[in-house]
Parts: C-alpha cells; sequence; structure tokens
C-alpha cells in the first residue's frame, strides 16, 4: 500500500527540510520519497494541516503489567495508550511476575508484541525477581533482546550489586538504569519533605535520598567506566550532581517525567492519591532546576513514568494508597505546556525522539528515503480535554481526568501500521481519505 502524508511540518535536523512542510510518501512500511511535489495517486492521503511530524517517540521506563499484573494492563491497552500518546516504542520496565530476569522473558515479551503498532523494548532485570540480591544472566538477556537492565522500580541498594551490574556489562557497551532512592533514607516518606508534608502532618521524604543514591551511582560509574542512566531525577541537587558528571566527560545521562515539569508537591495539598508518585512532586525551585536541565543539555529525555494500578491499590486513605500514575496520553501535553516558553519545539521533540534512543546506544530514526516509516505526528496548537471516556490504559489511576491541554497527538507511522486520531480531523478541518 502507498500512503501520502502531505501538509507536515518536518521536525527532523537530519533532513534537509527540517521545519519545511513537506510530503512523505510511505509505500510498503518504508519511506518511498520525501519532497514538496508528487505524481504519484497513492491509495490513501493523511492531511496533516500544517502539524508537526517527527520521528517516532521512544519511552523509557514504561510499566507494563503482562506478565502477572494483567488487570493493570496488557500488550493491548498499553499499546493503544502508547500510541495515543506518540510513542511508536516503549523501553518495558522488569517488574513484572516473573519479573523480566531471564532469556526466557525477555522473548516472552518480544514475541508477544511482534505485531504491535509499537516496539516493545524489554529492559533485563540486574537481579533474580528484581530483589537485589543475586546477579541475573544479562549478557544472555542482550543476545534474546533486551535493550538495558535495571531493577526498575525497585532501586538497586547494594552497593556491591550495583558495581558488578555496571562491570558486567562494561565489555559489551550495556546501560545500568538506576532510579535512585535510598529506602533507608526515605523511611516510609509520603511526599516530599518540605513545607507541603509539615502542613499535613505527614512523613516527607527527603531530597538527599535521592541524592545520596545519585552521587553513589555516579561514582560507580566513572570507577567501572560504564554507561549509567539515572531513571527520572527529580531535585535541584540531583542536577547539579549530573551537570558536573557530564562535564567531568562520565558516560552519565538522566531522564525527568513529565509530571516533575508541570506540577509540585503543592499539588498533594487536596490529598489525591493519584499525585503519590516516585519519586515524589518536589518544589517548585526543584521543577525550575529540571528545566534548566532539559534546557542545558543535563537531562537527557522525558517519560512517561507511566504506572498503572488497580483502583483497589489508590482508592484508599493517603497514607495507604501505592505510589504511582498512569502517564503514557499525557506525558507530551504536560512537558510542551511546561517548557514551551523555555525551549523550541524541535528541541522539546527531542527529548522524546532521539535523546531516549541515545541513552539506549539506539540508531537515531530518520526521515529519509529507504528507512522504514516510524512517524509521529503532533499538533501543539490543538486544545483538548482529557477525560474517562479517552482513557486507553486498563487502569485510571491519573490525577489529570478533565484537565484541558494544549500539545495534541494526532498520528503514528511504523511500517505498514498507523494510528490516527480522528477527532483531531473532524474538529480541525484536515482528512484521511
Amino acid at each position: 500500500m502507498q500512503l501520502l502524508i502531505k501538509n507536515a511540518i518536518l521536525v527532523d535536523p537530519a533532513s534537509k527540510y527540517h521545519g519545511e512542510r513537506v510530503g512523505i510518501l510511505i509505500k510498503k512500511g518504508r519511506i518511498d520519497k520525501v519532497g514538496k511535489r508528487f505524481a504519484v495517486a497513492p491509495q490513501r492521503v493523511f492531511d496533516a494541516g500544517g502539524a508537526f511530524v517527527s520521528p517516532g517517540w521512544l519511552d523509557i521506563g514504561t510499566l507494563v503489567g503482562d506478565p502477572g499484573f494483567e488487570h493493570r494492563e496488557d500488550f493491548r491497552t498499553v499499546e493503544k495508550a502508547a500510541a495515543a500518546g506518540g510513542y511508536t516504542a516503549i523501553a518495558c520496565l522488569p517488574n513484572t511476575s516473573p519479573a523480566i530476569h531471564s532469556k526466557s522473558e525477555v522473548l516472552y515479551i518480544k514475541n508477544s508484541a511482534k505485531n504491535s503498532r509499537v516496539d516493545f523494548l524489554p529492559i533485563g532485570a540486574v537481579s533474580q525477581n528484581c530483589a537485589g540480591k543475586d546477579i541475573t544472566e544479562m549478557c544472555d538477556m542482550r543476545a534474546a533482546g533486551a535493550v538495558a537492565f535495571s531493577d526498575g522500580k525497585n532501586p538497586i541498594a547494594d552497593s556491591g550489586l550495583m558495581m558488578r551490574a555496571l562491570q558486567y556489562v562494561q565489555p559489551f557497551g550495556g546501560v545500568i538504569i538506576n532510579q535512585p532512592l535510598n529506602q533507608n533514607v526515605a523511611q516510609n516518606g509520603q511526599l516530599h519533605e518540605g513545607v507541603v508534608s509539615t502542613s499535613l502532618g505527614l512523613r516527607g521524604i527527603p531530597g538527599i535520598a535521592e541524592e545520596l543514591m545519585v552521587q553513589r551511582d555516579i561514582y560507580l560509574s566513572e570507577y567501572t567506566g560504564s554507561k549509567l542512566h539515572l531513571l527520572n531525577i527529580s531535585t535541584a541537587e540531583s542536577v547539579r550532581l549530573v551537570r558536573l558528571a557530564k562535564k567531568k566527560g562520565l558516560n552519565v545521562t538522566a531522564s525527568v517525567s513529565a509530571l516533575h515539569l508541570a506540577f509540585t508537591d503543592e499539588a498533594l495539598l487536596g490529598f489525591d492519591s493519584n499525585f503519590k508518585v516516585l519519586p515524589p512532586l518536589r518544589s517548585e525551585k526543584d521543577r525550575k532546576a529540571l528545566i534548566a536541565g532539559l534546557k542545558d543539555g543535563t537531562i537527557d529525555c522525558i517519560t512517561s513514568n507511566h504506572t498503572p494500578l488497580e483502583a483497589e491499590a489508590k482508592e484508599l486513605e493517603f497514607l495507604y494508597a501505592q505510589f504511582g500514575a498512569i502517564g503514557l496520553q499525557t506525558a507530551f501535553p504536560l512537558a510542551f505546556g511546561a517548557l514551551y516558553s523555555h525551549l523550541p519545539v524541535a528541541d522539546i521533540i527531542a527529548k522524546f525522539a532521539f535523546g531516549p534512543r541515545q541513552v539506549l546506544g539506539l540508531p537515531a530514526p530518520s526521515i529519509s528515503v529507504g528507512q522504514q516509516a516510524d512517524l509521529t505526528l503532533f499538533d501543539p496548537n490543538a486544545q483538548w480535554s482529557f477525560n474517562q471516556k479517552n482513557i486507553l490504559s486498563k487502569s485510571k489511576n491519573t490525577p489529570l481526568t478533565g484537565k484541558t491541554f494544549k500539545g495534541k497527538i494526532i498520528g503514528t507511522f511504523r511500517g505498514e501500521s498507523w494510528s490516527t486520531d480522528p477527532d483531531y480531523f473532524r474538529l480541525s478541518g484536515g482528512r484521511l481519505n
């Protein structure tokens, strides 16, 4: 099948058409031509109406329920939510049951999602069952298709294990991902330690609980010479530490969740447990530092921190509610709203399309002839409301229901598969013939 996307503004610094309105002809899942004039009659024409098109986006750290937690999320529902959020690929955390801690589980993920509109990239566990004790056979998992290694939602507390993991992956250039939080310092805190936690009478999680592990991991990365990714940092001091590490030339990268760019701990004054996430929402000073970190390149990419949970895990007294919120469908509009006055559109998109792949050592996609179609279409000016009826995740744990956003995903294209938003074209005048 031939498909033409026309009237799209190209966001791809590697292309000579970067920033220009072009057409993209896709034939049998591959880009056949990029330009402004076409003498063909494709079977389908997608009129973008001046919206933007970029290489497809990748999310690092998506929590997928399968295997073991299919009541929270399954491959089909996370695929729908990811595509609706603009993602053509997701790197899945290993916190499943069983954990993704051997070649078998990696192959299960790859095989279960091989016909998906979204590329599922397994992150293998560092330790058996993500329990922080016995190291896994990471080399075998890499051969099976694991793109990185992490204990996911379980920070690696044992410094010896962390060092051995970094040493293990060093010969083959693997990446160790750690979400930094010293649980002994966090001490069952419920939100950021500060004025808000004091006013609510709840135990806080001090910033140093994150920063201690950030500093430790940077030291270990320097000692081993291995690649380290700090997943979802949240404090100004963490940003400073990563900035210093990069100035020293260390192979350290970092990400931030979209929610932390848009909200602070003041969002918890209403005791909404859907704002109870890890890392916790921090202060306004921290939020501004995270934006500055994105602006100067200290922070490499933006994540959805997608953590689906059943209602029974969230609709509890705040103290007992579990941490986490879904985020695939709202990551881009949240980030765009927080960043559009600080960064150009192309720089924001780079944190979704290019930064994540650089972190994982994957080739950057390009919108060029001969490449497999891997595209995200978005309109930064379109307004839309996020409500219960358009939540595509199986779980509904989000604090953003009823919110109106500026910045809308209108389609993704991957190979011969595509997903488009019919509401956009009905409301904005674009069309799919």
